[in-house]
């Protein structure tokens, strides 16, 4: 049977008027700002002025990816909906989509099948203009920092030492490492310089841990941008930047209303990279959608080992969030990759592969219960290939392993595909008590709690740090940053930092090879393995594919 297309099963649907959404949200239209009929943007002073109380938190996370795939936002939009099936009040917060994976490998990031967000056009390129306005302060605070260098360098800034990049929401290799300023004394200093994606801007971090105006312009103060000749830290403070980029920041800040394939309330807003930055959509969101639901579902990216993690251990400590219980998203296919099937064999019945993929699986479940104390239920998202024996085999091989699971059929019926997990997720959430907990406490030095984040959650046996990282950890101690939270950059296809160790690795050592400060977002990058900060497109990029018709209408968007 023929499929259609995620977009044409979205242009399909005949949305409801956002102010209809805003109502169903019990949201007063006075705090409604329209953009068009689909799309809002909510006021911030709903959350000071709404004496609701807040709802129960939910993550959705997922096993390893694979290029396979695993539908995590396809599955927490259909558990919303499933919930809103089940009479439940539900408002599902999600992350915007970069331009920079619509363009390239990825595809977007507004759902899949009849389990989607709406207008999925919009919210997949321009939206409302949020990462368009971090671009734009990120690039207004490198312009302020070369012109301070430029006009006599009161400040003492060592060009060989200038840490902040421009930003474009592009995956543009080219623009990795740049030599900028030529030209002669009149058109700046001549350096070497690069380009980050915006989503891994530390304005993207910034933002989405922000909880106010107020607090936004604190967080972008103490954005650390270069250090001087005797290598003292500079900041956008200092620079006087601060309050020029919160203007350009003001309206984005403000989280993004609208809606589901069936109508369930959904807000979109911020989207930090979950290998690079912190991976979850903004906290401002988070806390709207809990103090407008009794059910707030949200999701962090890439697997547990990355997004949950970084979630539990960055936001949840910075926002005093407490997830009620987690949601694992795995399907039959990643798992015959973990097994050790190539992509192009996943479409015949295999349940060897099978069983061996599991301990991928069996890994992530442990630590949402074993590492930080959380209800956890596996859902099955379940592909049109995959067989009724396989599906049977996986939900009977986790029941015996005593893992809480349940199938999901979300991408092809909606919220009816949702209404099992569902059930599941609100007796969590009403019977089953977790006690949650961080993988480190604040009191452990830097080097401590990376070891714990690969000994606990990685399942490594160790770090190994080079000698530069060695030197950065020491000097940002010395600097008063050894408190914060560390934020991994590592690759998400391996629970080590060794893309091609699939499954469950063990007995690996992780290498730490650079450190650097976000002081603004108020944690310490560590970086491992190849991460770039600035990804290529493929040989093949989706951008070949998208296409406009004479009314406007857009096809080829997955």
């Amino acid at each position: 049977m023929g499929y259609l297309s995620d977009i044409e099963i979205a242009q399909q649907c005949e949305m409801k008027h956002i102010l209809e959404i805003a109502s169903i949200a019990g949201i007063d239209s006075k705090y409604v700002e329209q953009y068009g009929n689909y799309k809002a943007k909510i006021d911030l002073s709903l959350l000071k002025e709404s004496n609701r109380k807040e709802g129960k938190l939910v993550l959705v996370t997922a096993i390893t990816p694979t290029p396979a795939g695993e539908g995590k936002t396809t599955t927490t939009i259909g558990l919303s909906d499933g919930l809103k099936r089940l009479g439940k009040n539900v408002v599902v917060a999600l992350r915007e989509p970069s331009l920079g994976p619509v363009f390239g490998v990825k595809g977007g990031a507004a759902g899949g099948g009849y389990a989607q967000v709406v207008p999925m056009e919009d919210i997949n390129l321009h939206f409302t203009g949020d990462f368009h306005a971090i671009g734009a302060a990120n690039n207004l605070l490198a312009a302020m920092l070369d012109n301070h260098i430029q006009q006599g360098n009161a400040l003492g800034i060592d060009v060989r030492k200038v840490t902040w990049k421009r930003c474009v929401d592009m995956n543009d290799r080219q623009l990795r490492f740049v030599v900028d300023g030529l030209g002669g004394k009149p058109n700046g200093t001549p350096r070497e310089d690069g380009f980050d994606i915006t989503v891994a801007s530390e304005i993207m971090a910034v933002f989405c841990l922000a909880t106010s105006i107020t607090d936004l312009k604190e967080k972008l103060s103490k954005i650390v941008v270069a250090y001087t000749y005797d290598d003292k830290p500079v900041t956008a403070g200092q620079l006087g930047a601060v309050g020029a980029m919160t203007a350009l920041l003001k309206d984005a800040l403000k989280p993004n209303l609208v809606q589901t394939l069936e109508g369930t309330p959904a807000i979109v807003h911020g989207g930090p990279f979950a290998n690079i930055a912190h991976g979850c959509n903004s906290v401002i969101a988070t806390k709207t959608a809990m103090k407008l639901g009794d059910y707030a579902i949200t999701e962090a990216g890439f697997g547990a080992d990355l997004g949950a993690e970084k979630f539990l251990d960055i936001k949840c400590r910075m926002a005093g969030l407490t997830p009620s219980a987690v949601v694992v998203v795995a399907t039959i296919r990643a798992l015959k990759m973990h097994g050790g099937l190539a992509k192009t064999e996943l479409s015949n019945e295999n349940l060897e592969a099978l069983e061996k993929g599991i301990p991928n699986l069996l890994r992530h479940v442990s630590n949402i219960k074993n590492v930080y104390k959380l209800p956890c239920v596996v859902a099955v998202n379940r592909f049109p290939t995959d067989t009724d024996k396989e599906v049977e085999f996986i939900i009977s091989k986790c029941k015996e392993l005593g893992v809480n699971v349940c199938l999901s059929t979300v991408w092809a019926e909606g919220g009816k595909g949702g209404e099992e997990l569902a059930k599941e997720v609100v007796r969590l959430c009403e019977e089953e008590k977790g006690d949650f907990t961080f993988s480190y406490s604040d009191e452990m030095s830097l080097e401590e709690k990376i070891e714990a984040v690969v000994t606990k959650v990685y399942g490594g046996k160790g770090v190994s740090f080079a000698p530069a990282a060695k030197n950065q950890l020491k000097r940002l101690t010395e600097l008063g940053f050894g408190s914060y939270p560390v934020c991994i950059a590592k690759t998400q296809y391996s629970f080590s930092d060794d893309p091609t160790k699939l499954g469950a690795p063990e007995d690996f050592t992780v290498t730490v090879r650079n450190v650097k400060i976000s002081a603004g977002a108020g944690f310490v990058v560590v970086l491992t393995g190849d991460i770039m900060t600035m990804p290529g497109l493929p040989k093949k990029p989706a951008a070949e594919s998208i296409d406009v018709d004479e009314n406007g209408k857009i096809s080829g968007l997955f």
